[in-house]
C-alpha cells in the first residue's frame, strides 16, 4: 500500500517567509529577469476600525498600508502586481488604501478578477494601469453607513462630502468623467430595491473607468516594459 505523500517543507528561512507571506497577505514576491515583481491580492471585505466576522475573508487595512509603503521604499521591489476580487466595506479604511497605491511611484498594475465592488471602484484605479477580465464586475453606487445614523443636516452633509471625495478619486485616477460616475452612482433601473450601476468589464473599459480588458498575462506585459523603460531612463541619466 502506498503511504501518503507528506508536503514538501521550505528547504531554507527564505522559503519559509515566501510560504507565510501567502499565508497571511496573499502575497508573493517573484524574482524576473526585468526586476523583482511584488503580488498583492486585495479580496474579500475590506476591513476597517472594527473587525470583521471570524467566518468572513478580509483585507485588513493595519496589514496592507505598512507593507504599501515597506515595497516603494525597498529597492529590491521594481513593480506591483495587484489581484482584486472584493465586495467592498468601510470607506475610509478602503479609500486610504487607494490613495496610498495611487501615490506609489514604482510601476502598478490591478487587475480585477471576479469583481472589484463598491469601495473596490477606487482600489481598481488607484494602479498607473488598470485591467479588468470580460467577466469581471464592478458594484458602484451611494456611500452606505451601517449602525446608528443621527438624522440631522450634518450627518447628510458629511455622507455627501464623503460621497464626493470618491467621485473626485475616481474620476481623478481614470477616464471616467465625475458627472458620469455620479450618474452610474444614483442610476435607478439597474439594481433591485436599490439606486446604482452594476458595469462589467468591457463596460467598464468603455466607459473610461478601466484602462483595458486583459488578464494576467497582459498586466505582466505593461509591467514589465514600465520597469524596462524605467531602467533606460535611469541609464541615460
Amino acid at each position: 500500500m502506498t503511504k501518503p505523500t507528506k508536503p514538501t517543507e521550505p528547504e531554507n528561512d527564505t522559503q519559509k517567509e515566501a510560504v507565510q507571506s501567502i499565508l497571511d497577505f496573499g502575497s508573493a514576491m517573484t524574482a524576473t529577469p526585468h526586476g523583482n515583481l511584488y503580488c498583492l491580492t486585495i479580496i474579500g471585505q475590506i476591513e476597517g476600525h472594527m473587525a470583521a466576522d471570524d467566518r468572513a475573508k478580509t483585507t485588513k487595512y493595519e496589514h496592507v498600508l505598512p507593507l504599501l509603503a515597506k515595497l516603494e521604499e525597498s529597492s529590491e521591489i521594481a513593480g506591483v502586481l495587484f489581484l482584486l476580487n472584493t465586495v467592498g466595506g468601510d470607506v475610509e479604511a478602503g479609500l486610504a488604501i487607494a490613495e496610498l497605491i495611487a501615490g506609489m511611484t514604482k510601476p502598478t498594475v490591478s487587475i480585477v478578477l471576479g469583481g472589484s465592488h463598491s469601495i473596490g471602484v477606487p482600489l481598481a484605479v488607484a494602479a498607473r494601469r488598470s485591467f479588468a477580465v470580460p467577466s469581471a464586475a464592478m458594484t458602484i453606487h451611494p456611500v452606505r453607513m451601517s449602525g446608528t445614523v443621527i438624522a440631522a443636516p450634518q450627518t447628510y452633509s458629511y455622507f455627501q462630502r464623503l460621497q464626493d471625495r470618491i467621485v473626485a478619486f475616481v474620476a481623478g485616477h481614470s477616464h471616467i468623467s465625475a458627472g458620469d460616475f455620479q450618474d452610474l452612482m444614483l442610476k435607478k433601473d439597474d439594481m433591485a430595491a436599490d439606486v446604482g450601476s452594476v458595469v462589467y468589464g468591457e463596460e467598464a473599459v468603455r466607459l473610461g473607468l478601466i484602462d483595458e480588458i486583459g488578464g494576467l498575462s497582459d498586466g505582466l506585459q505593461w509591467l514589465y516594459g514600465e520597469i524596462d523603460e524605467g531602467k533606460k531612463k535611469r541609464k541615460k541619466k
